[in-house]
Protein backbone atom coordinates (compact mmCIF):
# COMPACT_ATOMS: atom_id res chain seq x y z
CA UNK A 1 0.00 0.00 0.00
CA UNK A 2 1.73 3.32 -0.97
CA UNK A 3 -0.64 5.11 1.87
CA UNK A 4 -2.57 7.96 0.09
CA UNK A 5 0.84 9.84 0.02
CA UNK A 6 2.84 11.70 -2.91
CA UNK A 7 6.37 12.32 -1.89
CA UNK A 8 7.11 15.27 -3.26
CA UNK A 9 10.99 15.60 -3.98
CA UNK A 10 12.76 18.11 -1.72
CA UNK A 11 9.65 18.92 0.36
CA UNK A 12 7.02 17.33 2.61
CA UNK A 13 4.74 14.52 1.16
CA UNK A 14 1.72 15.34 -0.28
CA UNK A 15 -1.24 13.24 0.96
CA UNK A 16 -4.23 12.30 -0.64
CA UNK A 17 -7.10 11.71 1.38
CA UNK A 18 -8.02 8.59 -1.38
CA UNK A 19 -7.47 4.25 -0.13
CA UNK A 20 -5.32 2.81 -2.35
CA UNK A 21 -7.09 -0.39 -4.11
CA UNK A 22 -5.17 -3.15 -6.67
CA UNK A 23 -4.44 -1.13 -9.79
CA UNK A 24 -6.43 -2.47 -12.93
CA UNK A 25 -4.98 -4.10 -15.62
CA UNK A 26 -5.64 -1.65 -17.74
CA UNK A 27 -3.06 0.57 -16.10
CA UNK A 28 -0.14 -1.58 -16.19
CA UNK A 29 0.20 -1.31 -20.48
CA UNK A 30 3.31 -2.71 -21.59
CA UNK A 31 5.41 -1.02 -23.51
CA UNK A 32 3.81 -2.50 -26.89
CA UNK A 33 0.57 -1.68 -25.58
CA UNK A 34 1.49 1.68 -24.51
CA UNK A 35 3.13 2.66 -27.78
CA UNK A 36 0.51 1.43 -30.16
CA UNK A 37 -2.26 2.81 -28.24
CA UNK A 38 -3.08 6.32 -28.29
CA UNK A 39 -5.87 5.89 -25.20
CA UNK A 40 -3.58 4.51 -23.31
CA UNK A 41 -1.27 7.50 -23.41
CA UNK A 42 -3.22 9.89 -22.39
CA UNK A 43 -6.67 9.47 -20.04
CA UNK A 44 -8.47 11.36 -17.68
CA UNK A 45 -8.56 10.62 -13.92
CA UNK A 46 -10.60 11.41 -10.62
CA UNK A 47 -11.05 11.50 -7.25
CA UNK A 48 -11.92 8.13 -7.21
CA UNK A 49 -9.45 6.49 -9.13
CA UNK A 50 -6.16 9.11 -8.91
CA UNK A 51 -4.53 6.34 -6.13
CA UNK A 52 -4.35 3.80 -8.87
CA UNK A 53 -4.34 5.45 -12.21
CA UNK A 54 -1.44 8.23 -11.35
CA UNK A 55 0.09 7.24 -8.60
CA UNK A 56 0.67 3.19 -8.71
CA UNK A 57 0.75 3.43 -12.20
CA UNK A 58 3.83 6.25 -11.93
CA UNK A 59 5.41 2.65 -10.35
CA UNK A 60 5.71 1.22 -13.96
CA UNK A 61 5.80 4.73 -15.96
CA UNK A 62 6.44 8.16 -15.22
CA UNK A 63 2.81 9.88 -15.06
CA UNK A 64 2.46 13.81 -16.50
CA UNK A 65 -0.32 14.91 -14.50
CA UNK A 66 -2.06 17.89 -16.12
CA UNK A 67 -4.71 19.87 -13.62
CA UNK A 68 -7.21 22.21 -15.71
CA UNK A 69 -10.32 23.11 -15.63
CA UNK A 70 -13.20 23.86 -18.43
CA UNK A 71 -13.15 27.83 -17.52
CA UNK A 72 -9.10 27.86 -18.27
CA UNK A 73 -8.11 29.28 -21.45
CA UNK A 74 -4.39 28.81 -20.56
CA UNK A 75 -5.33 25.23 -20.12
CA UNK A 76 -6.95 24.59 -23.66
CA UNK A 77 -4.04 25.84 -25.12
CA UNK A 78 -1.50 23.62 -23.22
CA UNK A 79 -3.74 20.60 -23.66
CA UNK A 80 -2.60 19.96 -27.46
CA UNK A 81 0.95 20.51 -26.43
CA UNK A 82 0.90 17.59 -24.28
CA UNK A 83 -1.17 15.79 -26.16
CA UNK A 84 1.18 15.59 -29.14
CA UNK A 85 3.98 15.39 -26.87
CA UNK A 86 2.85 12.72 -25.04
CA UNK A 87 2.43 10.35 -28.39
CA UNK A 88 6.31 11.81 -29.56
CA UNK A 89 7.82 10.30 -26.55
CA UNK A 90 6.61 6.86 -27.84
CA UNK A 91 5.48 5.65 -24.56
CA UNK A 92 8.60 7.88 -22.08
CA UNK A 93 5.73 8.57 -19.99
CA UNK A 94 1.79 8.66 -19.79
CA UNK A 95 -0.35 11.74 -19.78
CA UNK A 96 -3.12 11.95 -17.14
CA UNK A 97 -6.07 14.62 -17.42
CA UNK A 98 -7.26 16.21 -14.05
CA UNK A 99 -10.58 18.45 -14.10
CA UNK A 100 -9.75 20.38 -10.90
CA UNK A 101 -13.61 21.83 -10.88
CA UNK A 102 -14.25 18.27 -10.66
CA UNK A 103 -11.88 16.78 -8.43
CA UNK A 104 -11.60 18.53 -5.73
CA UNK A 105 -9.85 16.35 -2.74
CA UNK A 106 -7.01 15.97 -5.42
CA UNK A 107 -6.85 19.52 -5.99
CA UNK A 108 -6.54 20.07 -2.25
CA UNK A 109 -3.96 17.60 -1.55
CA UNK A 110 -2.28 19.26 -4.56
CA UNK A 111 -2.67 22.45 -2.83
CA UNK A 112 -3.28 24.06 -6.43
CA UNK A 113 -3.29 28.05 -6.98
CA UNK A 114 -3.33 28.23 -10.47
CA UNK A 115 -4.10 25.75 -13.27
CA UNK A 116 -2.76 24.51 -15.33
CA UNK A 117 -0.38 23.31 -13.22
CA UNK A 118 1.56 20.31 -14.32
CA UNK A 119 3.16 17.88 -12.18
CA UNK A 120 5.79 14.99 -13.22
CA UNK A 121 5.19 11.84 -10.74
CA UNK A 122 8.01 9.05 -11.37
CA UNK A 123 8.03 5.96 -8.67
CA UNK A 124 5.27 7.24 -6.67
CA UNK A 125 7.44 10.54 -6.34
CA UNK A 126 6.54 14.29 -7.24
CA UNK A 127 9.74 15.27 -9.27
CA UNK A 128 9.16 18.36 -11.05
CA UNK A 129 6.21 21.07 -12.16
CA UNK A 130 5.53 23.60 -13.71
CA UNK A 131 2.60 25.99 -13.91
CA UNK A 132 1.16 28.04 -17.09
CA UNK A 133 0.75 27.18 -20.46
CA UNK A 134 4.36 26.86 -21.51
CA UNK A 135 5.05 26.49 -25.65
CA UNK A 136 6.16 23.43 -26.83
CA UNK A 137 9.71 24.00 -26.92
CA UNK A 138 9.80 24.80 -23.01
CA UNK A 139 7.68 21.70 -22.52
CA UNK A 140 10.23 19.34 -24.31
CA UNK A 141 12.68 20.80 -22.40
CA UNK A 142 11.41 20.51 -18.95
CA UNK A 143 10.54 16.58 -20.17
CA UNK A 144 14.08 16.03 -21.26
CA UNK A 145 15.34 16.80 -18.08
CA UNK A 146 14.02 13.91 -16.55
CA UNK A 147 13.11 11.55 -19.77
CA UNK A 148 15.43 10.89 -23.23
CA UNK A 149 14.16 12.96 -25.77
CA UNK A 150 12.27 11.11 -28.58
CA UNK A 151 14.47 9.91 -31.66
CA UNK A 152 14.73 11.88 -34.39
CA UNK A 153 14.62 9.61 -37.61
CA UNK A 154 16.91 11.70 -39.86
CA UNK A 155 19.56 12.00 -36.82
CA UNK A 156 19.34 8.68 -36.34
CA UNK A 157 20.10 7.87 -40.19
CA UNK A 158 22.58 10.41 -39.78
CA UNK A 159 24.66 8.23 -37.02
CA UNK A 160 24.27 5.01 -39.48
CA UNK A 161 26.06 6.88 -41.81
CA UNK A 162 28.79 8.68 -39.94
CA UNK A 163 29.30 4.82 -38.92
CA UNK A 164 28.07 2.72 -42.13
CA UNK A 165 31.31 0.24 -43.57
CA UNK A 166 31.29 1.51 -46.37
CA UNK A 167 31.08 5.19 -48.69
CA UNK A 168 28.32 4.23 -50.52
CA UNK A 169 25.86 3.01 -47.66
CA UNK A 170 27.15 6.15 -46.11
CA UNK A 171 25.63 8.31 -49.03
CA UNK A 172 22.28 5.95 -49.38
CA UNK A 173 21.39 6.91 -45.56
CA UNK A 174 21.65 10.74 -46.23
CA UNK A 175 19.81 10.79 -49.20
CA UNK A 176 16.88 8.63 -47.29
CA UNK A 177 17.42 11.07 -44.21
CA UNK A 178 17.16 14.15 -46.80
CA UNK A 179 14.10 12.39 -48.33
CA UNK A 180 12.78 12.54 -45.20
CA UNK A 181 13.51 16.34 -44.10
CA UNK A 182 14.80 18.07 -47.07
CA UNK A 183 15.83 21.16 -45.88
CA UNK A 184 17.51 19.52 -42.82
CA UNK A 185 21.08 21.58 -42.96
CA UNK A 186 23.54 19.33 -41.19
CA UNK A 187 22.59 16.28 -43.28
CA UNK A 188 23.03 17.72 -46.48
CA UNK A 189 26.10 19.07 -45.33
CA UNK A 190 27.21 15.72 -44.44
CA UNK A 191 26.44 14.47 -48.01
CA UNK A 192 28.18 17.40 -49.41
CA UNK A 193 31.38 16.11 -47.17
CA UNK A 194 30.62 13.15 -48.84
CA UNK A 195 30.65 13.70 -52.23
CA UNK A 196 33.38 15.79 -52.01
CA UNK A 197 35.24 12.64 -50.78
CA UNK A 198 34.79 11.11 -53.74
CA UNK A 199 35.11 13.76 -56.25
CA UNK A 200 32.01 14.70 -57.41
CA UNK A 201 32.89 18.67 -56.90
CA UNK A 202 29.46 19.63 -58.53
CA UNK A 203 27.25 17.74 -56.87
CA UNK A 204 28.53 18.78 -54.00
CA UNK A 205 28.41 22.21 -54.66
CA UNK A 206 24.66 21.55 -55.76
CA UNK A 207 23.97 20.94 -51.97
CA UNK A 208 25.73 23.74 -50.11
CA UNK A 209 23.49 26.27 -52.97
CA UNK A 210 20.58 24.04 -51.51
CA UNK A 211 21.01 25.31 -47.90
CA UNK A 212 19.26 28.65 -47.53
CA UNK A 213 21.80 31.79 -46.99
CA UNK A 214 20.38 32.37 -43.33
CA UNK A 215 21.15 28.45 -42.64
CA UNK A 216 24.76 28.97 -44.26
CA UNK A 217 27.04 28.36 -41.13
CA UNK A 218 31.17 27.69 -40.61
CA UNK A 219 30.94 24.19 -42.06
CA UNK A 220 28.94 25.64 -44.83
CA UNK A 221 31.61 27.18 -45.06
CA UNK A 222 34.48 25.42 -44.90
CA UNK A 223 32.93 23.13 -47.15
CA UNK A 224 32.93 25.68 -50.20
CA UNK A 225 36.80 26.29 -49.48
CA UNK A 226 37.10 22.88 -50.08
CA UNK A 227 35.53 22.55 -52.85
CA UNK A 228 37.25 25.85 -53.95
CA UNK A 229 40.37 23.95 -52.97
CA UNK A 230 39.78 20.74 -54.83
CA UNK A 231 38.63 22.54 -57.93
CA UNK A 232 42.48 24.14 -58.27
CA UNK A 233 44.99 20.42 -58.84
CA UNK A 234 47.94 21.90 -57.80
CA UNK A 235 51.53 20.80 -59.67
CA UNK A 236 54.25 19.06 -58.43
CA UNK A 237 55.43 15.39 -57.77
CA UNK A 238 55.06 14.74 -54.45
CA UNK A 239 57.76 11.90 -54.39
CA UNK A 240 60.21 14.53 -55.56
CA UNK A 241 59.07 17.48 -53.20
CA UNK A 242 59.62 15.04 -49.96
CA UNK A 243 63.16 14.25 -51.47
CA UNK A 244 63.95 18.13 -51.95
CA UNK A 245 62.35 18.64 -48.62
CA UNK A 246 64.88 15.19 -46.90
CA UNK A 247 68.07 17.09 -48.31
CA UNK A 248 67.28 20.86 -47.52
CA UNK A 249 64.35 21.37 -44.37
CA UNK A 250 64.48 24.71 -45.18
CA UNK A 251 63.02 24.44 -48.85
CA UNK A 252 60.12 26.32 -48.00
CA UNK A 253 59.13 26.57 -51.48
CA UNK A 254 59.22 22.82 -51.42
CA UNK A 255 56.73 22.54 -48.26
CA UNK A 256 54.35 24.91 -49.60
CA UNK A 257 54.15 23.04 -52.75
CA UNK A 258 54.04 19.46 -51.39
CA UNK A 259 51.56 20.88 -48.64
CA UNK A 260 49.03 22.51 -51.04
CA UNK A 261 49.34 18.53 -52.96
CA UNK A 262 48.10 17.22 -49.47
CA UNK A 263 45.15 19.63 -49.07
CA UNK A 264 44.08 18.70 -52.65
CA UNK A 265 44.03 14.42 -51.45
CA UNK A 266 42.40 15.48 -48.14
CA UNK A 267 44.97 14.84 -45.96
CA UNK A 268 44.97 18.07 -43.65
CA UNK A 269 47.13 16.57 -41.06
CA UNK A 270 50.22 16.12 -43.26
CA UNK A 271 49.60 20.04 -44.95
CA UNK A 272 49.88 21.42 -41.65
CA UNK A 273 53.13 19.50 -40.68
CA UNK A 274 55.05 20.95 -43.81
CA UNK A 275 53.73 24.73 -42.85
CA UNK A 276 54.02 24.02 -39.36
CA UNK A 277 57.78 23.29 -39.58
CA UNK A 278 58.59 26.11 -41.80
CA UNK A 279 56.47 28.53 -38.78
CA UNK A 280 59.27 26.65 -36.87
CA UNK A 281 62.38 27.25 -38.87
CA UNK A 282 61.81 30.77 -40.14
CA UNK A 283 61.34 34.26 -38.87
CA UNK A 284 60.68 36.00 -41.66
CA UNK A 285 58.45 36.22 -44.73
CA UNK A 286 58.04 32.39 -45.32
CA UNK A 287 56.74 32.39 -41.42
CA UNK A 288 53.76 34.90 -41.93
CA UNK A 289 52.99 33.23 -44.89
CA UNK A 290 52.76 29.86 -43.38
CA UNK A 291 50.32 30.91 -40.79
CA UNK A 292 48.00 33.00 -42.82
CA UNK A 293 48.25 29.72 -45.23
CA UNK A 294 47.41 27.56 -41.72
CA UNK A 295 44.53 30.22 -40.89
CA UNK A 296 42.59 29.32 -43.84
CA UNK A 297 43.57 26.07 -44.74
CA UNK A 298 41.99 25.52 -40.88
CA UNK A 299 38.94 27.19 -41.77
CA UNK A 300 38.40 24.63 -44.64
CA UNK A 301 39.33 21.10 -43.00
CA UNK A 302 36.53 19.32 -41.80
CA UNK A 303 38.63 17.43 -38.94
CA UNK A 304 38.05 18.92 -35.79
CA UNK A 305 40.87 17.21 -34.17
CA UNK A 306 43.01 18.33 -36.89
CA UNK A 307 42.85 21.91 -36.57
CA UNK A 308 42.92 21.71 -32.89
CA UNK A 309 46.14 20.20 -32.74
CA UNK A 310 47.32 22.78 -36.08
CA UNK A 311 46.07 25.41 -33.62
CA UNK A 312 48.06 24.28 -30.96
CA UNK A 313 50.79 24.36 -32.44
CA UNK A 314 50.95 27.01 -34.00
CA UNK A 315 50.64 28.65 -30.67
CA UNK A 316 53.34 27.41 -29.18
CA UNK A 317 55.53 27.80 -32.41
CA UNK A 318 54.66 31.25 -32.80
CA UNK A 319 55.37 32.30 -28.91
Amino acid sequence: MIGGCLAAAAADPICLPIAVTAAPNFIRPTAMQTSASPSALSFDVSDADFETAVIERSMQVPVLLDCWAPWCGPCKSLKPVLEKLVQAYGGQFVLAKLNSDECPGVAQALQLRSIPHVFLIKGGQLVDQFTGALPEGQVRAFLDKHLKAPANPVDELREQAAQAPDAALAEALLRQALAMQPGHVEATLDLAERVIARGALDDAQGLLDRVAEGSRNDRHAALAKRIALARNKPQGDPAALAARIAANPKDFEARFALAAIQVYEGDFNAAFDQLLEVVLRDKADWREKARLQLIDWFAACGDAEAVSRGRRYLGMYLN
